[in-house]
């Protein structure tokens, strides 16, 4: 049974939303599913834009054979190939013996990578800049090179202002039904897993998220309706100017908003009664939000998604064999990795007959990331919280409320003190 959505009169979200995989690349939790996203151009010529993973690929089908009515379809733009948008690109191609594939230099080297019979199949090789006509619409190109591939580009169809944005604007969350933004409070109901997609899997790579957005600013007047490959669809003229602000935020490592994410770990419980007394001190002061993580049972997903949020970030750690606790360490590689940068870090230590751990942080902060401000003020804690240390856990509340000030959650005024 097909399942198709008009996105205008002349092109067709023909994509699938998966309930069935329960870790996206194998890695991220998607609890409520992702969508992949395709799309069909039917105009003088057929058009496809992008194909979906392969577990998806008989929907994809019988949806591209219902929109197609019986047509040929006369050519596959390829934007991204990594495989949950090209695993099915086989079956285009083996379905469609003359499908002709548009895409980039660096995609062709890929797809022979991956195996797929492209030789055997017209191959129009487009670069920046370059156009093409289908009949009625006429496409354009633009590259965008590690969001999050090197092959990456974008296309933006010049007659409708239609831009298939590949992963750029994507998102977690199956649509189900619902493909506009307009559909669904997706400000209170899909950022969080928005923020989580973007901020895990693009996040690393915020100068060239930072480099499309300036290329998409050029063409902001001209874009009607962004098409991404995950996720809902977006009318220029509702939500686009929002989503661009996150985007904006997450790729200067910009916290969207001042706050405190305690991610604490704890092996018998002492460590998280200091984060939770923390949590209480700071409140207390009048400044509630804060959100405290136990990092054992949270994936890190979810922890990565929130130091992207917030400006604060409490790390709290036992001493284990001399070394960070190791889903701590798990959680600072993961920042590392991510190119995580601009935040206040405080520090809570824990630890029997020798406390490192505290030490060991700062250094991996200081050593191995990026404009990470580490706090004076530190809680050293020998086994248990005793009640000697009230006044340390105020101070670091206090410190931390007091530092809010210098904290800015404008990417331009960032990027202005940077220069300075």
């Amino acid at each position: 049974m097909y399942c198709v959505r008009n996105v205008t009169d002349d092109i067709y979200w023909i994509g699938a939303n998966d309930h069935r995989t329960h870790l996206f690349e194998n890695i991220h939790p998607i609890p409520q599913g992702v969508s992949y996203n395709c799309y069909v151009l039917l105009d003088e010529k057929t058009a496809m834009f992008d194909t979906i993973e392969w577990g998806q690929g008989r929907q994809m089908m019988s949806n591209l054979e219902h929109v197609l009515d019986g047509r040929d379809l006369d050519y596959l733009v390829v934007n991204h190939l990594e495989p949950d948008h090209a695993a099915s690109t086989g079956l285009i191609l083996s379905r469609y013996p003359n499908v002709k594939v548009i895409s980039s230099e660096k995609c062709f080297m890929l797809m022979h990578q991956f195996g797929f019979d492209v030789d055997a199949h017209e191959q129009i090789q487009v670069k920046e800049g370059d156009t093409f006509s289908f009949g009625k619409h006429t496409v354009t190109f633009v590259e965008a090179p590690m969001v999050h591939w090197p092959e990456v580009m974008v296309t933006f169809d010049l007659t409708e202002g239609v831009l298939f944005s590949a992963d750029a604007f994507g998102g977690f969350i199956a649509n189900d039904g619902k493909l506009w933004s307009t559909d669904v409070d997706w400000k209170a109901n899909n950022l969080d897993e928005i923020r989580r997609y973007h901020c895990n899997i693009v996040g690393k790579y915020g100068p060239h998220v930072q480099l499309l957005l300036g290329k998409a600013a050029t063409i902001l007047d001209k874009i009607k309706i962004v098409c991404p490959l995950h996720g809902l669809i977006y009318h220029a003229d509702d939500d686009l100017m929002t989503y661009i602000d996150k985007l904006n935020h997450w790729s200067s490592y910009t916290p969207e908003e001042k706050g405190v994410l305690i991610a604490y770990a704890s092996m018998y419980g002492n460590t998280e009664s200091a984060a939770q007394a923390l949590a209480s001190a700071i409140c207390e002061k009048g400044f509630t939000n804060v959100k405290v993580c136990d990092i054992s049972e949270t994936h890190v997903s979810y922890l990565i998604a929130d130091v992207f949020k917030y400006s604060h970030l409490v790390l709290a750690s036992p001493t284990y064999n001399l070394n960070i606790y190791p889903v701590m360490e798990n959680f600072l590689n993961e920042m590392r990795m991510l190119n995580m940068q601009n935040r206040h870090v405080a520090i809570i230590e824990n630890g029997s007959w020798a406390i490192t751990s505290g030490d060991l942080m700062q250094e991996f902060l200081e050593d191995e990331m990026k404009d990470m401000t580490v706090m004076n003020e530190r809680i050293s804690i020998a086994s248990s919280l005793s009640g000697d240390k009230k006044r340390d856990v105020d101070d670091m509340a206090q410190a931390i409320i007091d530092s809010m000030e210098e904290v800015t959650c404008d990417p331009a005024k960032r990027f202005e003190k940077k220069q300075h």
